[in-house]
């Protein structure tokens, strides 16, 4: 029996090798370019993922690329565990985390009406809220992994990807200059970045622009921000099992294991038992699975596709954009 499955699990990777190699390629080329010209690697993965979407029809590849875009997915989601620890989180006080709290459940909350209200399933507005409040295109993958499969949900991942990424960029370079002119100290402009920017290294970016104090509390806010993935993934599944799940009913599981593999990650690396280099070379592999998996999502996606959208899906994520921006500042005020 065991050289029947050793047998069978060659097979299977002699079918997969194929499409993840070509996921492998994808994100090394979109690594080198994010490292050459500063734009965020997810939006290179995906763009040049979408360049070769030719290879996820028919042929060789297929198995490989949705194997990347859905199982090396979750393993990259699971990583990001090693990314926090509870006592970074503890350092900043209640404050922080309050404004944390406040600003994600609200942004997704009102995401999800508002999205109803413009005609899309309250989904996309899980999705499209949770990678603004949370953390960009990294949330955007997480919640798309925990969701129901659907017709459209890999062509809402792609553009939710797109457009976060975009904004995420635009707002590491706007924010600074308006923490500036709001004459915000060191510590509420670190608040305020880490709370708002929706991509990790975005926020790293714009917040040690200003002064090592406000990058410092801009990263630790923003791990807040990525802690919060956990809760949300378990409210929206059980959203989603109480809607009935999936077409044809089917629900999904109460708890996703890469959700549990992700805590369980967080409760280690707090410890402090973990090496640093274990926790900096899972950091690494989480970044390049997660690489992989938006070059696989781009693979299977179609520009065509994406230019149905229309104007309304934009209109909401900068709306989600400003609405978080403006949440946080009023918190600010009252919390900081």
């Amino acid at each position: 029996m065991s050289t029947m499955s050793f047998a069978a699990s060659q097979a299977q990777a002699r079918v997969l090798f194929p499409g993840v190699l070509a996921c492998v390629v994808v994100a090394a080329a979109a690594t080198f370019l994010s490292e050459h010209y500063g734009a965020p690697v997810m939006l290179f993965a995906l763009l040049l993922g979408m360049a070769m979407n030719f290879l996820s029809g028919e042929g060789p590849c297929a198995a490989g690329i949705a194997f990347t875009g859905r199982t090396v997915l979750r393993l990259g989601v699971a990583l990001l565990g090693l990314r926090i620890t509870v006592g970074q989180v503890a350092e900043l006080g209640w404050q922080p985390l309050a404004i944390v709290v406040v600003s994600v459940v609200l942004t997704i909350a009102v995401s999800m009406v508002v999205a109803r209200a413009m005609g899309f399933q309250s989904l996309f507005g899980l999705l499209s809220g949770g990678a603004t409040a949370i953390c960009g295109a990294s949330a955007a993958l997480a919640l798309a992994a925990a969701l129901p499969n659907h017709p459209l949900k890999e062509r809402a991942t792609s553009f939710t990807v797109i457009g976060v990424s975009a904004l995420s960029t635009l707002a590491m370079v706007i924010y600074p200059m308006l923490v500036r002119a709001l004459g915000l100290d060191e510590r509420a402009a670190g608040l305020f970045l880490g709370a708002t920017i929706h991509d990790v290294a975005q926020v790293v970016g714009a917040g040690y622009s200003l002064s090592t104090p406000t990058g410092d509390t801009a990263t630790l806010i923003k791990l807040m921000r990525v802690a919060m993935l956990l809760p949300v993934i378990l409210a929206a599944t059980l959203f989603t099992r109480s809607a009935g799940g999936a077409e044809g009913g089917k629900r999904p599981p109460l708890l996703p294991w890469f959700a549990v593999a992700f805590a369980l990650l967080v409760a280690v690396n707090s410890t402090g038992w973990l090496p640093s280099a274990v926790a900096g070379t899972g950091s690494d592999i989480s970044r390049w699975c997660l690489v992989m998996a938006i070059a696989g999502i781009g693979m299977k996606t179609h520009l065509k596709e994406l230019a149905t959208v229309g104007i309304k899906p934009v209109v909401l994520m900068v709306g989600e954009t400003v609405f978080l921006a403006l949440l946080a500042l009023l918190l600010l005020k009252w919390l900081g």
